[in-house]
């Protein structure tokens, strides 16, 4: 079970960092209550919001099982991983459909 905990604690942390940044940018970006309404980004208190709850619950389940060997390390570095991949693949799609690409 410490292996599916620390790989959450990882999905969230990483997810916690679009969200951080766009909102301490002051920039609007996508959080999943922005799909409600098709090329709506939401606002930069919405994302400093959404983000900071992603990472206060990654750090408690971080918190509740520790990293304490080499397994549990490689448990949390691919939830990091694989949801960094998962978003910025995601995202690019998304910002292409909605004409925001650079």
């Amino acid at each position: 079970m410490a292996y599916v905990i620390l790989f959450l604690a990882g999905v969230l942390l990483c997810n916690s960092l679009p969200h951080l940044v766009s909102g301490v940018r002051g920039e609007r970006f996508y959080t999943p209550w922005s799909r409600l309404q098709p090329g709506r980004l939401s606002s930069a208190i919405e994302n400093v919001l959404w983000g900071s709850l992603n990472l206060f619950v990654g750090l408690a389940l971080l918190r509740s099982a520790p990293l304490a060997s080499i397994e549990r390390e490689i448990a949390f570095a691919a939830g990091f991983v694989i949801i960094g991949v998962a978003l910025a693949i995601g995202f690019a799609r998304r910002r292409a459909r909605d004409g925001l690409s650079r």
